[in-house]
């Protein structure tokens, strides 16, 4: 008899769809995945990578790399554009709104995706991951982000066959 696993809570579906996503990062350092959300609809993905058409850090190296730079420290050093805001550009780019929406990310925010997310006007980021950035978390707060962290999902993809 076939052990049948119980579906995954929302949240965790949504999470693990991230994590997929991740996959295609072009990032030496970090694979970040994002899925946008509201009513259960997946709205934009992202991840994070060179702009399109830029050679990206796997064919070129990384520079935060090179110059000793730390996680979550000078930003603008990177050919990277987050996850988050590949996901709202997305929306803008197809005329999809994202107000009032949940984001799923592998890793919270930096201070400057919370900024957009912000004004964006999302209502919840849900992540399973870990990054050195409280003053993201402090604006988010401020401004009625709910922040929610949850188990890393597994890998594995559960199906009967």
């Amino acid at each position: 008899m076939t052990d049948i696993k119980k579906r995954p809570s929302w949240d965790k579906y949504f999470m693990k769809i991230a994590t997929l996503v991740a996959e295609r990062s072009t990032c030496r350092r970090h694979h970040v995945g994002a899925v946008i959300v509201r009513d259960k609809r997946i709205l934009t993905t992202g991840y994070n990578g060179a702009p399109s058409g830029v050679k990206d850090c796997l064919e070129l190296g990384c520079l935060r790399d090179e110059k000793n730079i730390k996680s979550g420290e000078r930003h603008e050093i990177c050919r990277a554009i987050h996850a988050e805001q590949n996901a709202i550009i997305q929306a803008g780019l197809h005329g999809v709104t994202i107000e009032g929406s949940t984001i799923y990310c592998t890793h919270p925010p930096c201070i400057l995706c919370a900024k957009m997310l912000a004004n964006a006007k999302v209502k919840r980021y849900v992540t399973a991951g870990e990054y050195p950035d409280e003053e993201a978390k402090k604006l988010m707060k401020e401004v009625g982000i709910e922040f929610v962290k949850v188990d890393k999902p597994e890998t594995k993809i559960n199906v009967l066959e």
